[in-house]
């Protein structure tokens, strides 16, 4: 059957044309979060600043937990931390006894922002490490001495102000180095200072001629010296592990079923082909080798093509990823024949599976119905359909209220995705019989128009099972646009909501405000109160937990939490507050004890003083200042300010260099960003409007012939056109009903579990966009090949072999 299909492929190139494109763009777009899950399990940073200390010793970046799996079995299970863990500068003296041990240089790194944007600040004395080496001036010996690196234009005897951990100073540049890696370095003691971390250290680097080991410390070598160099890039990749497996799982079943829909109807097209064959001898087997041929055969070509371009694919979404901020420009991705050849078996396998499946009712096909000049709708749904279609409606059900249940974004979002998808599987196996109910229903409306609506409706009624070929994939895309774009507009909604209600605060000032401008801004007269504020995560086990740490006094002035149960009265020290939520996941109520670990690893004993409502908005757990304030890799935050009486300048001059926002401005600003899901997601968007296209204009085009025949008993190229417009306005209605009531199940189920609200936000603009968006491509789809099937001889075309 080989040759047969190579035949057949050489004749049928447009049929074939569709699958190819949906082959190949479900290849490109598996093999690119196939880089992505890799770069995430297995990509580097190479050390920079510690480029020259072969070993650099820091604090675990992990925290961990031993979980008994078994009687016999016990796992240690990891996750990162938010903050850098600092160690001891005992670690160091040890080290320097340590014989073998040529020299021992310690660091401290922390924030330093100036005028042309932050830096990272250093002492002079780890310079060392990568090393720099002076090209001007000298090293900063005095307080108020600084080196700068050659990238910043500085020259010795500038001066430039530094807002640090402290209050903001002015400092002299008295030398430049030989390096631009986002460095300002300061005199040893000044930079310990600036630290904030009396007798600590952020990493030591260690020149040895013998392998070491340090108790209460990690020692890092060759590329891991990079992971501890640049956090950001660690908790990068761990992203990318998450983010490239929900991604590519989502876009493989989402290919699956756009590619078995484009085959059922390239058989479907093919059906008197196939039944001609029966009638010739050739066996249901044959049958299902041809169709099997055809499939590997257009697989691989589209396999290798699609996989070629998912590597460029690849590459475009680091780059956008890098420049939203979301990964790290140093963080490489890697590239390696692994996410190719998971493209090209993932295309091979689905193309088969979906041709076998496709070809079961047509391989039983009886040759009878070749001698018939059209091929027959069925008459029913096949009973294997229809079972598989109630039991994806089951499916559809149960993901639905086990997604109303879950309450964290990390265990929802996966689920969300797939419940939509699920959803659509069981409109597509029941699309006949969801078709024809439509149909009925609209049919009566479309004979208003007297030609093009009367051979429409006919049409539509003729033509069940191609109108449900063409609904799947449009109510895919509504139903993951939908989904996509009002699952962030929920969490979006409802996070602003809780913050503008919860907000008392006359003023916001930030973002970076030092504990110093806190103060000042506390002495002016008519401030009832100022809260200072900071973001970090925690770890409860190894569950993390957004937070926000707060200074306690006046606090009732600044915030309002929407307390349910106990008080601030007793809040602070190492009695903190937690959201409704996390207080029913972790059983725990006022008056109740926690272990945490803070953000850097450092671990904590709490008691819980309050439990309050509104954790979308402020955090899901609320802790004192000053139990936070020194576990951060930036201690500066935003204030909030309660001054009813107060001018917003006489605020400003308090606090000169920060802006000062009033409540609408700050909700304003502080609204979550959610540029990188809709990128990566929105390569499924555009995949699926692809799909759509491609489903139209393979639908199209094989109505060449009814087209011609239509215009040789006096149909008009107009009233043909009319009527497919009709047609396609039909189906979109359709596909927008069903996608929309697929996606409002799902945003509703997500609503309640993550907001405890069945009400997601939907902007109507948006999802007009989007109605309006599957309108137009759905059209241009099927008019553009409707126009070139037009221009043809309708006698030629009839005459024409098929």
């Amino acid at each position: 059957m080989i040759w047969l299909a190579l035949k057949t492929l050489r004749h049928r190139k447009a049929g074939f044309a569709g699958a190819f494109l949906a082959l190949l763009c479900a290849a490109a777009l598996v093999c690119a979060c196939g880089m992505l899950l890799e770069t995430g399990l297995r990509g580097t940073v190479a050390p920079e600043r510690y480029a020259g200390a072969p070993v650099i010793v820091a604090g675990d970046q992990s925290v961990r937990q031993t979980v008994r799996t078994s009687a016999e079995k016990i796992k240690s299970k990891a996750k990162p931390l938010s903050e850098r863990a600092w160690i001891s500068t005992s670690v160091a003296e040890r080290l320097r006894r340590t014989p073998g041990v040529e020299k021992v240089v310690t660091e401290v790194t922390f924030p330093a922002y100036t005028e042309d944007g932050e830096l990272t600040g250093h002492g002079w004395e780890s310079a060392a490490l990568t090393p720099y080496t002076l090209v001007e001036g000298r090293a900063p010996r005095a307080d108020d001495e600084v080196v700068a690196e050659t990238g910043s234009g500085l020259k010795p005897g500038a001066r430039l102000t530094v807002r640090s951990t402290a209050a903001p100073r002015r400092y002299q540049v008295v030398g430049v180095t030989d390096k631009t890696l986002g460095s300002l370095f300061f005199s040893t003691r000044e930079a310990r200072r600036l630290a904030g971390r009396p007798g600590m250290v952020s990493a030591i680097g260690v020149f040895p001629q013998v392998d070491i080991s340090v108790e209460g410390a990690v020692a890092y070598r060759g590329d891991a010296r990079g992971t501890i160099e640049f956090l950001d890039a660690e908790k990068s990749r761990v992203k990318l592990i998450s983010l490239g497996g929900a991604l590519g799982g989502t876009s493989l079943l989402v290919a699956i079923l756009v590619v078995v829909g484009t085959f059922a109807l390239s058989i479907q097209q093919r059906q008197r082909e196939l039944a001609l064959l029966r009638a010739v001898a050739a066996t249901p087997r044959q049958i299902r080798n041809l169709l099997g041929g055809e499939a590997l055969m257009v697989s691989l070509a589209a396999g290798v093509i699609g996989s070629a371009v998912g590597i460029g694919l690849g590459f475009w979404l680091r780059s956008r990823f890098v420049a939203l901020g979301a990964m790290p420009e140093n963080l490489a991705l890697v590239v390696s024949p692994f996410p190719i050849f998971a493209a090209l078996l993932a295309t091979v396998v689905a193309a088969w599976a979906a041709a076998r499946v496709s070809a079961r009712r047509t391989a039983r096909i009886r040759p009878v119905e070749a001698l018939g000049d059209a091929a027959l709708p069925a008459a029913r749904l096949p009973w294997g359909r229809l079972a598989a279609g109630l039991v994806f409606t089951g499916g559809g059900v149960t993901l639905t209220l086990v997604l109303s249940a879950l309450s964290t974004e990390a265990a929802s979002s996966p689920v969300t995705m797939l419940t939509a998808l699920v959803w659509t599987v069981a409109v597509a196996l029941l699309g006949p019989i969801v078709a024809r109910m439509a149909i009925a229903v609209l049919s009566v409306p479309l004979r208003v128009s007297r030609v093009g609506g009367y051979l429409a409706a006919a049409n539509l009624r003729a033509g069940v099972q191609r109108l449900a070929s063409v609904i799947t994939p449009l109510s895919l895309m509504v139903a993951m646009t939908c989904t996509i774009l009002f699952v962030q507009t929920t969490m979006g909604y409802a996070a602003g909501q809780q913050a503008t209600a919860g907000s008392r605060a006359d003023y916001v000032l930030g973002p970076r405000v030092s504990g110093v401008t806190a103060a000042d801004v506390r002495k002016v007269p008519g401030v009832a109160a100022v809260t200072e504020v900071l973001r970090t995560s925690v770890r409860i086990g190894l569950e993390k937990y957004g937070a926000q740490a707060v200074t306690p006094e006046g606090l009732d002035r600044t915030l309002d939490l929407g307390v349910t149960s106990g008080s601030f009265r007793d809040f602070g020290g190492q009695s903190i507050a937690v959201s409704d939520t996390v207080a029913a996941r972790l059983n725990v109520s006022v008056g109740g004890r926690m272990n945490l670990t803070l953000g850097d690893g450092t671990p904590a004993a709490v008691k819980v003083a309050a439990v309050y409502t509104r954790g979308l908005g402020f955090g899901e757990l609320t802790l004192p200042h000053d139990l936070v304030a020194g576990h951060v890799d930036d201690p500066l935050g935003t204030l909030l300010v309660s001054a009813p009486s107060v001018p917003r300048e006489t605020i400003g001059r308090a606090a000169p260099g920060v802006a000062v926002l009033d409540q609408t401005q700050a909700a304003e600003v502080s609204t979550s960003n959610a540029e990188v899901n809709y990128v990566a997601m929105g390569l499924i968007i555009a995949f699926t409007a692809i799909a759509v296209v491609n489903t139209l204009a393979m639908s199209t085009s094989d109505r060449s012939r009814e087209f011609a025949l239509l215009r040789l008993v006096g149909t008009t190229r107009r009233q043909i056109l009319r009527m497919l417009r009709l047609e396609t306005l039909t189906a979109v209605l359709i596909a927008v009903v069903l996608g929309t009531v697929i996606s409002l199940v799902t945003l509703s189920a997500f609503s309640l579990g993550m907001t405890g609200s069945a009400r997601p936000y939907v902007p109507p603009l948006t999802y007009l966009a989007v109605i309006a968006a599957a309108g137009a491509l759905a059209l241009a789809a099927t008019v553009l090949p409707a126009r070139f099937a037009l221009r043809d001889q309708p006698a030629e075309v009839v005459g024409a072999r098929e």
